[in-house]
């Protein structure tokens, strides 16, 4: 199977698990995008952010939240090159569509990147707005009840960089997971396979995702956030190990910042430093 099959199958996916699952639809399900949910009826606004784990709960119908790295440091480095980014405003737009199901845009704004050969010590710099991506999630357990919570969320990527020229359109499925412990202690899973374009060359590779994150209070308005993953390169046959740590500030009622990083521990395994807000409405 060809890569344009691939991505015409996951693009058909994407279209139609939201209706393959609209009999699991919560109590919400007479709202919709044109019939938003009362303010007084709206979920505790959960977010996507900051660790890699997504949230499992969709935004309520006829509402958006606007996520946002404000600024991310990213480096990774292969056998051949040294890469340098540093992302101004990645934002994600959600909107709730129905009870469970929601639509996601992805953007970089702006982004700088410095790429260092490492056999010649050449340096190239690129510029410009980068990739856009578009997903949907669709909660399949645990939107309005229960202490345990799945979703589903295909995406695809659209190689519109102007930093980075060698750009392929990219997708996979993203499943997240989360179970409620007790005394408010939450437990995140996530399962993902990706297919994605190889660092060292425009060629493709499959990889595997698997992350585990604890979260709970650490002050009134103040979340601390543990996590640890995995990646896996089927084609280079490569793990790479990940701890992260972030906090997440409650600032108002639908408006939070969060800090943190992704600290990949192999030499090769990519860094990642942010600062990032959320906001609803």
């Amino acid at each position: 199977m060809n890569k344009q099959s691939r991505l015409a199958i996951l693009l058909c996916g994407m279209l139609f698990i939201p209706s393959a699952y609209r009999g699991q639809e919560n109590k919400e399900k007479h709202y919709s995008l044109f019939n938003p949910v009362p303010q007084q009826l709206m979920r505790e606004m959960e977010t996507d952010r900051p660790d890699v784990t997504e949230s499992a709960y969709t935004v309520d119908a006829g509402h958006f939240q606007y996520e946002t790295d404000l600024v991310r440091l990213t480096k990774e480095r292969s056998d051949s090159r040294e890469i340098s980014t540093v992302l101004v405003n990645h934002g994600n737009i959600k909107l709730g569509i129905t009870g469970s199901t929601a639509i996601q845009i992805g953007f970089e704004t702006y982004s700088v990147q410095r790429e260092q050969d490492l056999s010649s010590g050449e340096i190239q710099r690129t510029q410009g707005f980068g990739d856009i991506n578009f997903r949907i999630k669709q909660n399949l357990i645990g939107n309005d009840h229960g202490n345990f919570v799945l979703a589903v969320l295909p995406y695809i990527k659209f190689p519109t960089s102007g930093y980075d020229k060698e750009g392929r359109f990219e997708g996979g499925l993203i499943v997240p997971m989360l179970y409620k412990l007790p005394r408010e202690w939450k437990l995140g899973f996530q399962v993902e396979a990706d297919r994605l374009k190889d660092i060292d060359q425009p060629d493709m590779h499959t990889e595997l995702l698997q992350t585990l994150t604890i979260s709970h209070s650490i002050a009134k308005g103040i979340d601390g956030i543990v996590e640890t993953y995995y990646t896996y390169d089927f084609k280079a046959h490569q793990l790479s190990n990940y701890i992260n740590a972030a906090i997440q500030i409650d600032v108002a009622k639908d408006f939070k910042v969060d800090a943190g990083f992704n600290y990949g521990i192999q030499h090769q395994a990519q860094k990642h430093y942010f600062v990032g807000a959320s906001y609803r409405h």
